[in-house]
């Protein structure tokens, strides 16, 4: 072999015959990124044909598309389409040289009607292909970044539809979470927006219900963080809501507000109780969360019972324990109950927390009575208000069997009253 043919055998490249060539990945990613432009423009045929309104007719024409277009793969694509007309792009751009769809929340009526039907449409297509609601929600999580880019119209049509879609129970209020962020906030967008999505929800749930989805989602103490730094103040945010006609919401935020102040209240009188501070101590620190929080007798004294029956350990307690560690700690801490049961009205409230307090733990069920005694034994309980509880006061908890355990010690009461009464005379 002479050198000639050496050179060219050396710079002859091998032939894979019957291999397939990997695409580079810049190639494949430029091809991509086209995909979800052909996809909108494969929705925008079959939508585009169908008349305005027609809300029947696009829900059927969605449910047969889902046959032939990849809905799985483009889900975020197919519902910014239906939201808001076409693809959003980096910075809540949409594309104008595009066609936008004659069929998005944007482009609807601001009609409250309409916008519940567009809606409806979604929960249609949902129900039809389920793997499509998780796509909504992050669809709608990615959208609400934006709503300070829009017009208002659009904004005010994007909030009565996420209401809508929050009491269709396709997704959940924590979606408004999006709006705390500053950008939005500093400015008022998510004050406006939100309070158009709580006016809608409003509309068709009560505020019981709202209250729950608020609370669930961990939403409900995040209602102040939605006005702007210089008005985030209680007294802003009842004014604000008064105003919209939803003074139900302030009603609701403000009981939750001082439940969260009960619940901390309540731990940290627990925590006093088991280090055993003082009662003078203890009694000092109620007054003063009574006085900061504008709680009343009533309120109180059900926390100081709570935190008084908290620190026995029922759980790990032997059975014939349970009564006298109950009982310990009633007269323990007898000084701190007896300072909030100034008032009949508190005494009667107490004595049916103790009733359900009794009911609710079955190892104390049987001892309702001998707790009874030992609070009327340290001036906590007056007869009358025993009385009273007997005869009209008493809940349904259990009734029979606390009604029949304190029978004998009602019976002397009244023995006990009616002697007082023949003395009185004399």
């Amino acid at each position: 072999m002479n050198s000639t043919q050496s050179t060219a055998t050396t710079n002859t490249k091998p032939a894979l015959h019957g291999v397939k060539i990997k695409q580079r990945k810049g190639v494949q990613k430029a091809t991509a990124k086209h995909e979800p432009e052909v996809f909108r423009d494969q929705l925008l045929q079959q939508l585009n044909t169908v008349e305005k309104n027609n809300f029947d007719e696009i829900s059927a024409k969605l449910d047969v598309a889902g046959n032939t277009l990849e809905y799985r793969k483009y889900a975020e694509t197919l519902f910014e389409v239906l939201i808001i007309g076409g693809i959003v792009e980096p910075g809540g751009i949409i594309d104008d040289s595009a066609e936008r769809s004659s069929f998005s929340i944007f482009s609807a009526a601001e009609d409250a009607d309409i916008i519940k039907q567009h809606v409806n449409v979604l929960n249609k297509l949902i129900r039809r292909y389920k793997y499509l609601q998780r796509s909504l929600e992050d669809t709608l999580k990615h959208v609400l970044q934006f709503i300070n880019k829009w017009q208002s119209t659009e904004t005010s049509k994007l909030a009565m539809a996420t209401g809508y879609i929050i009491t269709s129970q396709l997704t959940s209020v924590s979606v408004l979470k999006v709006l705390l962020k500053d950008y939005l906030v500093k400015d008022g967008a998510s004050l406006e927006f939100a309070t158009n999505v709580f006016r809608t929800i409003l509309s068709e749930q009560s505020i019981d219900q709202f209250g729950k989805m608020l609370i669930s989602s961990g939403m409900d103490s995040k209602l102040i963080d939605l006005f702007p730094p210089n008005k985030r103040e209680e007294d802003c945010l009842a004014r604000h809501f008064e105003a919209e006609d939803m003074k139900q919401l302030v009603g609701f935020h403000q009981k939750n507000l001082k439940d969260s102040v009960k619940g901390e209240f309540l731990v940290k009188l627990k925590d006093m109780m088991s280090e055993e501070s003082k009662s003078t101590e203890v009694v000092t620190y109620v007054k003063q969360i009574m006085k900061e929080n504008g709680l009343d007798e009533p309120e109180v004294i059900q926390i100081v019972w709570l935190s008084v029956i908290g620190t026995v350990d029922l759980i790990n307690a032997r059975p014939d324990q349970v009564e006298i560690q109950a009982l310990r700690a009633i007269k323990a801490w007898a000084t701190v109950l007896e300072a909030f049961t100034s008032s009949p009205k508190t005494e009667v409230v107490l004595l049916q927390r103790v009733q359900i307090t009794c009911y609710e733990d079955a190892k104390l069920t049987k001892f309702f009575r001998q707790i009874v005694q030992v609070l009327y034994q340290h001036d906590v309980l007056s007869d009358n208000a025993i009385i009273f509880w007997a005869d009209k006061a008493h809940k349904p908890q259990g009734k029979t069997v606390f009604l029949k355990q304190m029978e004998p010690f009602v019976k002397w009461l009244r023995e006990n009253e009616d002697s007082s009464e023949e003395e009185d005379d004399d």
